[in-house]
This record gives C-alpha cells, sequence and structure tokens, in this order.
C-alpha cells in the first residue's frame, strides 16, 4: 500500500480520537484484512445497494459478514430505509462490538452511518465508498444522515467512521454522469481552499484546469492525488470543527441552493453533485450581485464549472417556493438563511440577510 496515499483525521474533541483514510489501488481485494485491522468485530454486516452488488459482491470478500442489498437512489435514503438497516442488525444479532461497514456511494455512507450510530447507541463503522462523491466527500467527517418530506439530510448525526477505504480502482466502473457528480464536490473544494486553512497550497484550481482530460480519462496518479487533495483539505476543517459550529459550514458551498432543487424535485431529476454545481453558479452570482468578488474572478470559476460540464439547464422554478425551501437548510439560524458565498479567489466566508430579491435575482 502507498503509504504517502494515507491520511488521517483527528477529532480533538473525541479525546484525541482519530482514523485512517486509506487511498490506494486494489483495495477492494485486500477488505477482509483491512476492517479486521480497524475493528476487533465478530460480525460484519455490509451495506451496499443492488449496483454495487451486481458489480463488487466478491470481491469484497469478508469473513463472518452478512450483506444487505438496498434500492439504489437518493428518494430511498428514508426512514423506511434506515429501519431495514436496523432490522437486518437485529436479525444478524450484531453486538455492540460489531461493525456495519458502507460500501456504496454517498447514500448508502450516509445511511448505514446513521445505521451505526443509533443501533445499540453505536457500533463500529467502516467506509469503502465507491463512487467519485462519495470518495471526496462524504464518506470523510462523520455526517451520517437520512432525508425527511422537507428537507435533504435533516434527521441525522455527526459520528465518526474507524475508517475509510479509498479503492480508485472502483471509478472505472463509474458512467459520465456519476463521474461528473462527484467531480462538482472536487470543484467545490477548489473554491474553498483559501478557507480551509490548510498547510499545504495544492492550488487546486490550476490543477482542474490543466488536468481536466487526465481527469475524465481517469489516470491512475492525477485521480489519486486529486481524491488525496479533497481529503486532506476536507480533514484539515473536520479537525479544526467536527460538529459544524463554524469552519465547517464552509464545505456547504452551492448546498444551500442545492438541497432545494433536489427538494423541490424530488430527488428523481438531477444527481447531488448536478444540483451542487448549479448551487455554486448561484453562489457565485449572487457573491457578484453583493460586490463581494471581481467579475474576472466569477467568470473563470463559472468558466470552470461549464467546462467540467457539470450542471444541465435548470427550470424556471418557482421562486417563492426555493425561496421558502432554503429555510429548512441546516445552516440557517435565528429565522435567516446563511448563505456559503465566495468573497475573494479560492475564499469562501458566510453571509446572512440577503434581501429577497437577490436571492430571486441569484436562483434566476
Amino acid at each position: 500500500m502507498n503509504q504517502s496515499n494515507n491520511l488521517k483525521v483527528n477529532i480533538p474533541s473525541k479525546k484525541a480520537y482519530a482514523y485512517d483514510i486509506l487511498i490506494d489501488k486494489g483495495l477492494l481485494t485486500k477488505a477482509n484484512e483491512l476492517v479486521k485491522e480497524y475493528s476487533k468485530a465478530q460480525k460484519f454486516l455490509i451495506v451496499t445497494n443492488e449496483t454495487v452488488a451486481k458489480l463488487y459482491k466478491n470481491p469484497l470478500n469478508i469473513d463472518n459478514s452478512r450483506w444487505l442489498v438496498l434500492k439504489d437512489g437518493e428518494e430511498f435514503k428514508n426512514f423506511d430505509t434506515l429501519k431495514q438497516i436496523l432490522d437486518k442488525a437485529v436479525d444478524y444479532r450484531l453486538e455492540r462490538t460489531d461493525c456495519i461497514v458502507a460500501f456504496g456511494g454517498g447514500v448508502i455512507g450516509d445511511m448505514a452511518g446513521y445505521a451505526a450510530a443509533s443501533y445499540m447507541r453505536g457500533i463500529d463503522f467502516i467506509q469503502i465508498p465507491t463512487t467519485l462523491l462519495a470518495q471526496v466527500d462524504s464518506s470523510v467527517g462523520g455526517k451520517v444522515a437520512i432525508n425527511h418530506e422537507h428537507g435533504k439530510n435533516l434527521i441525522g448525526a455527526f459520528y465518526q467512521p474507524k475508517a475509510v477505504i479509498i479503492d480508485t480502482d472502483v471509478l472505472k466502473t463509474l458512467d459520465s454522469r456519476q463521474l461528473k457528480t462527484g467531480l462538482a464536490e472536487v470543484l467545490k473544494y477548489a473554491f474553498i481552499e483559501q478557507t480551509c486553512n490548510h498547510n499545504e497550497k495544492y492550488n487546486l484550481f490550476e490543477f482542474l484546469k490543466e488536468n481536466r482530460q487526465k481527469i475524465f480519462e481517469l489516470d491512475s496518479d492525477i485521480v489519486s492525488k486529486l481524491i488525496f487533495m479533497c481529503c486532506s483539505l476536507k480533514a484539515c476543517v473536520v479537525n479544526k470543527d467536527e460538529t459544524e459550529k463554524g469552519l465547517r459550514a464552509i464545505l456547504n458551498l452551492g448546498h444551500t441552493f442545492a438541497h432545494a432543487i433536489e427538494n423541490l424535485t424530488n430527488y428523481t431529476v438531477y444527481t447531488h453533485g448536478e444540483a451542487v454545481a448549479a448551487g455554486m453558479q448561484m453562489a457565485f452570482k449572487m457573491s457578484l450581485l453583493k460586490n463581494m468578488i471581481e467579475k474576472d474572478y466569477y467568470n473563470s470559476a463559472t468558466s470552470l464549472i461549464q467546462e467540467y460540464d457539470l450542471s444541465p439547464q435548470m427550470p424556471n422554478f418557482d421562486k417563492e417556493k426555493f425561496y421558502d425551501e432554503m429555510f429548512l437548510d441546516k445552516k440557517a439560524q435565528g429565522g435567516k438563511i446563511r448563505f456559503v458565498l465566495p468573497d475573494n479567489e479560492f475564499s469562501v466566508k458566510i453571509v446572512s440577510d440577503i434581501p429577497k430579491e437577490q436571492v430571486f435575482d441569484s436562483i434566476g
């Protein structure tokens, strides 16, 4: 294993609790030894979806394990599916020392993690993400949740995994749309890099401009470096603010808009990344309207989103309904919508008290 691709997430509030992020090719073939290195469980419940199970069930050969294969899609990220996971844990007679393994994309990781946090008030949990979006973002940081009919991820917890095992080879099975949905989160990190207060200066924005073709070709070295940079930036933020009391909110650039888009379309029209890409464009427009950024930066940032072809054309949403949806965003405080907005090159800040008319102008 390439040790240089390994990262550690430190959680100071958890009495120096830390966990590893492993990034390398071929890690699925080592899954049995890896999960047993990071959890002393006697039994493992592997939670996945129909798509992943068809592709990878045999290579993920973990001893003393049972599988739960769920339907695939954001629309199934709900109480009914959570109950299926908990019922399976009870049926398998998992004990407090046992472990749930999330083997899939962000939906599976969020639901399996929330089930692990809830079952017997918390059992071991290991992430094996299979999509780019999950590998660069949702598998790291311990946010676990399900959706509510009135909003995305409204029911959940902060619950850290024992380890995150990222096999870059699995990305070869992604179709173009799923690859792009992950790239939306990658671009987000480029736009917030300065605010992450990371010791390293990756200049992710230039890296994305220079390596677009290699990224779409899934060049192994380039993609591994990309995942490493994104996870490193997220780990830096989570190390400072595990439960989103301050700094961690910057990871939601574009998401206040995106969650409204997803909820208004019942999670069935756009992928999360497509909604985030559209949301980031709206956030940049709002910043420009408020004179928080220069026009040149606005042009270069939105051009990068367009060059990666990340967001389809959005419909003409009912702006009143859109505006109302944003009040259910988890960053809202005191009855006010709080937006993460670009305020300089590769830098963002949280802004509230945006006039309703400017919100409408940003959406349109």
